[in-house]
């Protein structure tokens, strides 16, 4: 079973060299995302880094370098592990981020399972019983993308119920709360982290065992939701 199960999101301003003065706005998500992997790190060395790709379903595996050229500037990163493959500016972003927060976190190796955004709850769920078995797991996502009329997708109010749906999951770690997260709603709001979390609640459900919340974060910068969260086994 998971010994932590670790959840971050996927903006590129996590990255200082591509963010400018953003760095400063986001110092404390970035914080407590180096917090939830560093503890990670400590409780299971080895990891799957569980995101959405419209590519579609596929295993990376361990070691996998990329870059996040596709965003503005070159700074490469790799997959902790051994392996030897590139994938430059086409590693996919959930797969970019967690190699570059797994940067001296003390993990050993961490292989990327992503799934199409637009997976089903069913496969989701099925993926994620999969993965019950594994050491830690690192799922990579962000909320609604429509908080304030200047977000990416504009403003849609729907999205604060939609975000507070999601932390009080992450604060009262519910899985059977993502389980049930609408896809077309998600997708209406922008919110690429809804299939990863529908994992997370196959991979927490199959378990069994309750979940407790030891960390957590929520911010919306530039109308975004950003919510990072760790759950370890309940004693």
């Amino acid at each position: 079973m998971p010994a932590a199960i670790a959840v971050l999101p996927q903006p590129p301003l996590l990255v200082p060299e591509l963010c400018g003065s953003a760095a400063v706005e986001t110092e404390a998500l970035r914080a407590s995302c180096r917090t939830v992997v560093s503890r990670l790190a400590a409780l299971a060395s080895d990891w799957v880094v569980v995101g959405a790709d419209p590519g579609g379903r596929r295993t990376v595996a361990p070691g996998t370098a990329g870059t996040f050229a596709g965003y503005g500037r070159d700074v490469p990163v790799a997959l902790p592990g051994d392996g030897t493959a590139d994938e430059g500016p086409e590693l996919p972003l959930p797969l970019l981020i967690a190699a570059w927060v797994a940067t001296g976190s003390g993990a050993r190796s961490a292989r990327g399972e992503l799934v199409a955004p637009d997976a089903s709850p069913a496969d989701c769920l099925a993926l994620g019983a999969e993965l019950a078995g594994e050491a830690g797991l690192l799922v990579v996502g962000d909320g609604a993308a429509m908080h304030t009329p200047a977000a990416p997708g504009g403003f849609d109010e729907a999205a604060e119920a939609f975000d507070a749906v999601v932390a009080a999951a992450l604060d009262e770690a519910d899985p059977a709360a993502f389980a049930e997260l609408d896809p077309a709603g998600a997708a209406a709001l922008w919110a690429a982290g809804r299939a990863p979390w529908q994992v997370l609640a196959g991979a927490a459900r199959a378990a069994g065992h309750g979940w407790t919340a030891t960390h957590r974060h929520s911010s919306m910068p530039y109308g975004v939701a950003y919510h990072v969260a760790l759950w370890e086994p309940v004693p």
